[in-house]
């Protein structure tokens, strides 16, 4: 489950799969999962909670290019153990490549988690929310399966339990709540899979850790992440570390399952470009910026067009993105060729009354490859599934920090150094 999955648009989004009974094999499956339950005594499920907001924060590794997607350090368990997950704004569910008899896991950074044996039962609200389409069958009422599958191909399946989550608070408290996840027993890598324990999932449903967090009232349910350039950067959770009277705002869509902020025009170099009523969607699980293919097409043709007078050409034997470009000399950073790309930008309609601007400068679109050219790290939406939509991925969101409040419904940005990570009740923005 690559980066580059492109994480909201899960195939059914989160579909919920009832395997007991579903084929021999399903059946197979069960009998794995209930043999490994049955050998692990049940964890206590009430703690003492501190009810007062706070605010949590992370330090994030990777980048978008040569690493290719952005992880988070989660201390997961009873004993607590480290897991590597992607960060993922595009899905709900948290998930752990499982250690079971039988399962059939991908390479992971650690040893597979060890389950609890507290089960989440189908008719829990986190299960119910996984469900499309309203069918919800319990013929097995004491646990909730899953099954989710990612727009590269790749998949987890397995079995929702709960289990405690260690976490920091700026507060300098330390907690570790019962929070639900997944824990996987059968997973197949995706088109542009790495190396990972899980994901974290951090879109706007019920099975999201921040919404859990929030329904035990340690956290506001907010979510800001800000990605460096540079490698790296931060996470965090709540509302208390930044000024909102500093951030930009505009509303999310009601309506949408992802963090959308609704229709959008773009500009090139600040000027029209006749493009117009553009689905937008924010997620951090894509690397790369999607538009759909028209407007795809017209982006290329308006900085093909800004770049025939300038001293580069297309750099053909370059296949590090589809469409790359070479000077004189090899470019050690798009610092070196800025100078040749102008900005364009997406303008958001606040409820018909003003706009706010989201901008790319050269650096929120352009990567150096290993062979010193400037690439294109905006891709065609339509050829990888997304149809109309336009997905605004990590190299677009890196060095300012992008905030999702679901609780006033709101998507912010500010631009932040994102290399120096905020201590304890310090204010980021």
């Amino acid at each position: 489950m690559g980066k580059e999955k492109v994480g909201l648009w899960v195939v059914g989004v989160l579909v919920l799969v009832l395997i007991l009974g579903l084929s021999a094999a399903s059946d197979d499956r069960q009998q794995r999962w209930r043999k490994a339950m049955m050998s692990g005594e049940t964890m206590g499920s009430s703690m003492l909670m501190n009810r007062v907001p706070s605010s949590i924060v992370l330090p994030l590794h990777g980048n978008v290019y040569p690493t290719g997607f952005y992880n988070v350090t989660l201390n997961i368990g009873q004993p607590s153990k480290p897991y590597f997950l992607d960060v993922d704004t595009g899905s709900d569910l948290t998930w752990l490549q499982c250690d079971v008899p039988r399962a059939q896991c991908t390479e992971a950074p650690h040893p597979y988690y060890k389950p609890s044996n507290n089960l989440v039962a189908c008719k829990d609200p986190i299960c119910q929310s996984l469900h499309t389409g309203g069918d919800q069958r319990c013929e097995n009422p004491g646990q909730c399966d899953y099954e989710v599958e990612y727009a590269d191909g790749g998949s987890s399946l397995g079995v929702l339990v709960k289990d405690a989550f260690n976490l920091n608070f700026t507060s300098e408290k330390r907690q570790s709540p019962l929070l639900a996840l997944g824990c996987g027993y059968d997973q197949l890598p995706g088109g542009t899979y790495h190396p990972i324990d899980g994901v974290l999932g951090l879109g706007r449903g019920k099975p999201s850790i921040v919404s859990q967090l929030s329904g035990l009232g340690l956290v506001r349910n907010v979510i800001g992440h800000c990605l460096s350039g540079r490698g790296g950067g931060f996470l965090f959770f709540g509302d208390d570390l930044y000024d909102s009277s500093r951030v930009a705002w505009t509303p999310m869509s009601p309506n949408a399952k992802h963090y959308s902020p609704g229709f959008a025009e773009l500009t090139f170099d600040g000027k029209t470009t006749g493009f117009k009523n553009l689905i937008v969607a924010f997620d951090s699980g894509a690397s790369y910026t999607y538009l759909n293919s028209q407007v795809y097409q017209g982006l290329i043709s308006l900085i093909k067009r800004e770049l025939s007078t300038k001293p580069l050409r297309e750099a053909l034997d370059d296949q590090t993105l589809p469409i790359c470009w070479k000077g004189r000399k090899p470019f050690k950073s798009v610092r070196d060729v800025k100078k040749y790309f102008k900005t364009f930008a997406l303008s958001f309609a606040n409820d018909g009354k003003s706009k706010t601007q989201l901008e790319f400068p050269p650096e929120a679109y352009l990567i150096v490859s290993s062979k010193g050219n400037a690439c294109l790290g905006v891709l065609n939406g339509t050829e990888v599934g997304l149809n109309d939509l336009n997905v605004i991925g990590d190299i677009s969101m890196q060095d300012r920090v992008v905030i999702y409040d679901n609780e006033k419904q709101l998507i912010g940005w500010a631009p932040r150094n994102c290399d120096r990570i905020p201590k304890s009740r310090s204010i980021i923005i």
